[in-house]
């Protein structure tokens, strides 16, 4: 999350991609994130049509396919992700197809009926990214792993309630339906922005459930050694920020979008560099 604004902006699910990052995992981690951004432009940017964003995307599930069957794959891309990524650090090719599975998803998927399914998205939208920072980094156990799941899972929770206005306009609601008819708020309420207490009530227990998960996963960043764990400390800093500043408006995410600005980071800094 402490990283350059673009990436920040373009790609929020993307935990690691700071100067904060031990130096010998900044290539890696950098195609990792020339992957994940290029396949999330064909799921979002542009005019293209679906099934135009579904062929680019599967276009990169064939080049996945040749990595796995011992083939050279096609474009350079895959060519630096495979040499420089998932042979030397043993990453399993799976973890890039669930991306791009997720990103499909929401080319055909507005909707999501019950947490669970959120949950399943997230597993495959973010979660593969801080996995492959672990593998990358020859630190993948069994605990870290989990404790990882939560804090992307967690970060991509925190960027759908932020976003709640701006996936509105792709046709997009990520609150579970389930969610939404409990608390009495329609999607006509969405449209208009409407804040009401229906609608605080619905988005603080969100909040509160992301944050619970961030809060299970942030043992990781004490468990890291060195530039790696300060980065994942800052991250789970930056995602409980976020969800401060959705709390500090008022749970108004209407009329403006909770972010985190350059003044707030030194001392998020702070906090984690002294967290325990």
């Amino acid at each position: 999350m402490q990283a350059d604004s673009y990436a920040v902006d373009h790609y929020e699910n993307f935990p690691v991609a700071s100067v904060l990052l031990p130096p010998a995992m900044r290539r890696p981690i950098h195609i990792v994130y020339r992957f994940a951004r290029s396949a999330d432009d064909f799921a979002d940017e542009g005019e293209r049509t679906s099934a135009e964003r579904l062929a680019l995307l599967d276009a990169y599930r064939q080049e996945l396919r040749r990595i796995e069957a011992g083939a050279q794959p096609n474009t350079q891309l895959f060519v630096d992700l495979r040499n420089e990524v998932i042979m030397p650090h043993r990453v399993p090719v799976q973890l890039f197809v669930d991306l791009l599975d997720a990103f499909s998803q929401d080319v055909v998927k507005t909707r999501y009926a019950d947490f669970d399914e959120v949950l399943d998205y997230s597993r495959r939208s973010a979660n593969p990214v801080g996995r492959i920072v672990l593998h990358v980094a020859g630190l993948a156990d069994a605990q870290r792993l989990r404790q990882s799941d939560d804090i992307c899972s967690a970060l991509q929770l925190i960027n759908f309630w932020q976003d709640v206005a701006i996936d509105w306009k792709k046709d997009r609601v990520y609150l579970p339906q389930c969610d939404l008819a409990s608390y009495g708020v329609t999607e006509a309420q969405i449209a208009q922005g409407e804040v009401n207490d229906a609608w605080r009530a619905l988005l603080g227990f969100q909040v509160n459930r992301s944050r619970a998960m961030l809060m299970r996963g942030a043992p990781l960043g004490r468990t890291l050694p060195g530039r790696l764990g300060l980065e994942i400390r800052l991250t789970v800093q930056g995602g409980n920020g976020i969800l401060r500043r959705i709390e500090q408006v008022g749970f108004d995410v209407f009329n403006q979008r909770p972010a985190l600005r350059k003044r707030d980071w030194p001392g998020l800094l702070l906090r984690a560099l002294f967290a325990r």
